[in-house]
């Protein structure tokens, strides 16, 4: 694989104040009370899924991995922890030294998971696995939220292409974060650069409105885009009169134009009367493109619309409603010390009503049914019965603080 397949990490800031400050002041005390470095398991997981739903979509883990990577405390921070009275003198120093050394398991991006899945498993001592828990769930309760609508909006426009186009309706950073998990839940191209220039998807992108509007006439707002960008352009059609646009589209390009987009009106009715237009004009091969706020169920109802390609933004980048995955991070295992020798025990949150965990050190596996699809996904602690033990979900991602698995993001 090459660089591009990683992604462009140069110059990838620190992810250490990406972080509560619970988790330092946690490090501190375990610190003097002489228990930070217990071995320790953690395990990310969600206890239930969005109303309505029947499976999440992993996303971000190679994200987290390049946050395990740039976890460190430079001067400055330091010196900010110091002046704001965050730690005393002795955790300052231990979080100069901070790499993270254990072990990280997880299951692999775009895989599905289930209330109960242990999505992520982080092996190490206490002080230095309880760092990572807010940059870790902030990323993969992000990046799987929008995979998971990326993946049922996949499954609703049954493989006509799919366009992201969220970037004006999130936060810049989360714009770039949300168009790759939205190209791990199966989306084909992104309007955003960023995210082309970080993770290699491929970008798309023509006019607005605004440039039909900058020109005297519709004609000359299409002639001045053909002209720049070929006859294979896509030409946006709705700013007047949709009709009369697709006549002039065709006129401007001729029969070689490569698409239309509708991003106003009944999308249904209207892709119905641009499709028999265009082909009694004799662009046949021209195709259509339909935006404006849609989500799985407007792709749905216009399965049986003549729509070669859907651009989505809101409702991707928000989740299609669900924003978040209602991930945690708990301690579900720890030894009395950092003997590796050590038995782990296992240890659970044990609250009243749906907030209680399971204790022990998990493995996830797929069982298949007669004909070879999985019917089941089981999860157990201790050893992997012998006809699941090739089934298996967690991969090994990090070992002894280096990351040792890096999937292309394709």
């Amino acid at each position: 694989m090459n660089s591009a397949d990683l992604g462009r990490r140069v110059g990838v800031p620190s992810t250490a104040l990406f972080t509560d400050q619970y988790e330092l002041t946690m490090v501190q005390a375990a610190l003097k009370a002489g228990t930070a470095d217990r071995r320790s398991v953690f395990e990310a997981f969600t206890r239930r899924l969005p109303e309505g739903r029947r499976y999440g979509v992993v996303a971000g883990i190679g994200r987290v991995l390049d946050a395990v990577e740039n976890f460190h405390f430079d001067d400055e921070m330091l010196t900010f922890l110091r002046e704001q009275n965050v730690v005393d003198g002795p955790t300052l120093a231990w979080l100069a030294d901070y790499r993270f050394s254990g072990d990280i398991w997880g299951y692999p991006e775009g895989e599905v998971y289930f209330p109960g899945s242990p999505i992520l498993r982080v092996e190490g001592s206490f002080a230095e696995c309880v760092l990572l828990e807010t940059v870790i769930l902030s990323i993969l309760n992000h990046d799987s939220a929008i995979a998971a609508a990326a993946s049922r909006m996949s499954a609703a426009a049954g493989g006509r292409g799919l366009i992201e186009m969220g970037a004006r309706r999130t936060h810049e950073l989360s714009a770039v974060a949300s168009a790759r998990a939205a190209y791990i839940g199966g989306f084909n191209t992104t309007s955003d650069l960023a995210a082309g220039f970080r993770y290699n998807i491929p970008t798309v992108g023509t006019s607005a409105h605004a440039f039909t509007l900058l020109h005297d006439t519709e004609r000359d707002a299409f002639r001045a885009q053909v002209d720049s960008l070929g006859r294979g352009t896509t030409l946006l059609v709705d700013t007047y009169d949709v009709t009369e646009a697709v006549r002039t589209a065709v006129e401007v390009a001729g029969t070689e134009l490569g698409a239309v987009r509708i991003d106003s009106g009944d999308l249904l009715l209207v892709a119905h009367r641009v499709r028999q237009q265009l082909d009694e004009l004799g662009a046949t091969e021209t195709k259509i493109v339909v935006t404006s706020d849609l989500d799985e169920y407007a792709i749905a109802s216009l399965a049986a619309a003549p729509v070669d390609a859907y651009g989505v933004g809101t409702q991707l980048v928000t989740g299609s409603g669900q924003p978040t995955c209602s991930m945690v991070y708990k301690l579900v295992a720890r030894a009395g010390s950092a003997d590796p020798a050590e038995p782990l025990r296992p240890v659970a949150k044990k609250s009243l009503g749906a907030k209680s965990s399971v204790g022990g050190r998990k493995w996830a596996a797929r069982r298949l049914d007669e004909h070879g699809i999985a019917e089941a996904e089981v999860i157990g602690t201790g050893a992997v019965p012998a006809e699941l033990a090739d089934r298996q979900l967690l991969v090994e991602l990090v070992k002894a603080g280096e990351v040792v698995a890096r999937e292309p993001l394709d």
